[in-house]
This record gives C-alpha cells, sequence and structure tokens, in this order.
C-alpha cells in the first residue's frame, strides 16, 4: 500500500512540476522531455535487470554448491546465537541464516555484484517461511532495512571519484562515511525492533553490537594509516581474497563430501536467471517513477523549498548545494552519484558541499531499489512497515552525515 503511494505520488508531483514550468517558464518541451526520460529508463531498468541475469546465475549457482556441501550450515550456527535474536521467526540454525551473512559482509565490503544475489537468495529463503505470500514478514522487512541502511567498511568508489577531480585527498571522507552509515545501520535496527518488539537489551545482542563496533573501529584506525592510494590497493585485495576463498571453501567441501559441485552449480544458477525475469517489472516501474520525478524538474522544486526554509528559520544553508545528492540516494544510486560528481565539480572536490556530498553518497542505500527488487523477486505486495524503517535508517544516515561533516570539515 505505501509503495503504491509513494509510486503515484511519483507521476502526479511530476505532471504538476511539468505544468508549472509550461505555464510559468513557458516551457512547452518539458512534457516530452519527461516521458522521453521515463522511456529511456524503462529501457536501462531492463538492461540492469539483464546484466544482473548472469551476476545472479553465478553466484546462485555457487550458494547451491555451499547449501548442498553444508557451508552455508556452517555459518548459520556461528551467527544463531545474535540471529535468533533479531529474527525470531527462522528456525535455529537455518540455511538462510548463513546466506544473510554472507549478503550483509559482501554489502561491508562494498561487493554490490556478489550482495545482490546473496541477498535476492535469502530473501527467496525467506519467503519459504513466510505464512503469508503477498506480506512482508518481520525476518524479511529487517533483513530489507539492513540492506538499505548501507553499512560500508571501505568506499573505494567514493575515493576513486574524488581523486580523478582532483581532491587534496581522496580518502578524508573515510572515516565519516564509515560513522554516518554505522549510524543509519544502528538507527535501522532500532526503529525495526521498536515495531517488531525485539528484545535488544538481552547481553547476546549487546555483546555483538559492541564486537561489531570494535571490528569497525579498529578497520578505521587500521587504513586510516594508509594513504588513498594504498587504501584502494588493500581494500581491492582484501575483498578479492575474501570471495575468492569463500568459493575456493566451498568447492573443497564439496569434494570433501563428494557432492557433485558442477551439478549444484547448474541448479543453482537456472534459479538465478528465474529470480532475475522476476524482477524485471518491478525495476521498471520505480526507476520510471523516479526518472518523471527527477526529469520534470520537481527535485530541483523541493530543493528551492527546502534551501528558502532554512533561509528563513536563520538556520545554515551550506548543506544546501549537496541535497540533491542526498535526497536521490534513496531513489537511484547512478542518480545520486551523478549528483554528487555534479556538486563536487561544481564547489570543488574539497569544498565542505563537494565532501558533505560525498559522505551522503555513502551514508545509505538505494532504499527504493532495493524494496523493489528484493520485494518483487518473490512478489511481496503489502510491504508493512518495511518502507518508513528503512527511511528514518536513511534520514538517521542523513542527519549523522552533516553533523559529522561540520566536525572533521567546518565550512569557512
Amino acid at each position: 500500500m505505501v509503495l503504491n503511494v509513494i509510486w503515484l505520488l511519483f507521476f502526479f508531483i511530476s505532471f504538476i512540476a511539468c505544468t508549472v514550468q509550461w505555464i510559468v517558464f513557458g516551457n512547452t518541451a518539458i512534457f516530452n522531455e519527461t516521458l522521453q526520460s521515463g522511456f529511456n529508463m524503462s529501457k536501462t531498468a531492463f538492461e540492469i535487470a539483464l546484466g544482473l541475469t548472469g551476476i545472479l546465475s553465478f553466484w546462485l549457482g555457487i550458494l547451491k554448491i555451499g547449501e548442498k556441501s553444508g557451508a552455508i550450515q556452517i555459518l548459520a550456527k556461528l551467527v544463531n546465537p545474535l540471529f535468533i535474536r533479531l529474527f525470531p521467526s527462522i528456525p535455529k540454525n537455518h540455511p538462510v541464516t548463513g546466506t544473510m551473512l554472507m549478503n550483509i559482509s559482501a554489502n561491508m565490503l562494498g561487493l554490490d555484484n556478489a550482495a545482490t544475489p546473496m541477498g535476492l537468495k535469502a530473501m527467496k529463503e525467506l519467503q519459504e517461511l513466510n505464512p503469508s505470500k503477498d506480506t512482508a514478514s518481520d525476518a524479511q522487512i529487517l533483513f530489507l532495512v539492513l540492506n538499505a541502511s548501507g553499512l560500508t567498511l571501505i568506499p573505494v568508489s567514493i575515493m576513486t571519484y574524488r581523486a580523478q577531480l582532483g581532491a587534496a585527498n581522496p580518502s578524508d571522507i573515510f572515516l565519516p562515511i564509515l560513522l554516518a552509515t554505522f549510524f543509519s545501520t544502528i538507527t535501522g535496527i532500532f526503529i525495526t525492533s521498536f515495531f517488531q518488539k525485539i528484545e535488544i537489551k538481552h547481553p547476546v545482542f549487546i555483546a555483538w553490537v559492541l564486537g561489531l563496533s570494535a571490528a569497525v573501529f579498529g578497520t578505521l584506525f587500521y587504513f586510516s594509516k594508509l594513504s588513498a592510494e594504498q587504501i584502494g590497493v588493500h581494500s581491492l585485495f582484501i575483498s578479492g581474497f575474501i570471495l575468492f576463498s569463500i568459493i575456493t571453501a566451498f568447492l573443497s567441501l564439496a569434494v570433501y563430501k563428494k557432492i557433485h559441485a558442477f551439478e549444484a552449480f547448474i541448479e543453482g544458477a537456472k534459479e538465478g536467471f528465474q529470480t532475475a525475469i522476476l524482477v524485471v517489472p518491478y525495476l521498471i516501474a520505480i526507476l520510471v517513477g523516479v526518472a518523471f520525478f527527477r526529469a520534470s524538474g520537481a527535485m530541483d522544486l523541493f530543493l528551492n523549498a527546502v534551501s528558502y526554509i532554512l533561509m528563513f528559520l536563520g538556520l545554515e544553508s551550506d548543506v544546501v548545494p549537496a541535497l540533491p545528492t542526498a535526497i536521490m540516494k534513496p531513489l537511484s544510486g547512478s542518480g545520486a552519484r551523478g549528483m554528487m560528481i555534479d556538486t563536487m565539480k561544481a564547489y570543488g572536490p574539497d569544498s565542505f558541499a563537494g565532501r558533505l556530498s560525498c559522505v551522503f553518497q555513502g551514508a545509505a542505500d538505494t532504499t527504493f531499489y532495493i524494496i523493489a527488487v528484493y520485494f518483487g523477486s518473490v512478489a511481496i505486495k503489502k510491504t508493512r512497515h518495511a518502507i518508513l524503517c528503512a527511511l528514518v535508517a536513511d534520514l538517521a544516515g542523513v542527519i549523522a552525515a552533516i553533523a559529522i561533516a561540520y566536525l572533521f570539515f567546518p565550512p569557512l
């Protein structure tokens, strides 16, 4: 219901924005330009889904080997003490917990190509436990919120863009992004726990949170000692080594247990192809709505209104140039990336706005894209409190990003 309302608002607000531009500014081409943007995005959405097919088939094939060899079950036992409290509806030692752990780990390393297939696999397994197939379960909602909060340890791509645009120290946003996305994720867990009445005061949960916090800040300390070039080299090595090690471990365990790895891979790859087909209509629907909203000028009107309100309240307006990235990020990853680059080009990569736009980019993930792909892959229609919790996590990331940017990069 909520997603339906938001989707319709994209089009109605876009039509109003086009009408305003026509009447006030005499822009008679705006309607056709907005339509053309939607048509182009529908093609892009299909191409994204098509490109996703190969990646999905590969990783779901690998995961099927891990499932049949027992590797996923081993991972499930490792995280079971935490997951039985965060996801009480999932049976103890269920294989889905191992798949979820791999998805979250891939997200933390910034490995989107690996994280998405693992996430879709986990969502499908959670759907098998879901008693109401058209309504999101508590476990599915919390899992989606964890993905939407975008916890990332190493924002390599953002640092690369900063280096290309001539930033004096491309890695100076590393710590602010890590802190902002950490607050976003913690907020997402707490707000979802409130709706689902999850007991978060349990000693096991507290111990895990403290342990993860120590791991995050330990990683932060290690990478803070490296140069921007070294960060890129080390992060690529670590992520590649971990993934290749997982694949090798799965195959080795399959050989040890005399599992036919090739046949298992083919079985999983077929599931990837079928999942990609299911995603296509949902992906086209959400991305076309976003394209209309952006091309119609509705985004610009909203930003102007925010700037006016800030000035009226006597608050600092330094954040306004970076706001397009924050607003676009839940809607479109590529759109937010484009706005981040545009802000750095317009104001400079080392300006307050340029740095803040980078922190916004890394503070959360593409919420509506994730909702469309993850819930669409299992035909979930009733999202319940998923969108609200994910957007609250996004908002926490935005607020944290602003506060942290003022702390680390105070405007002159």
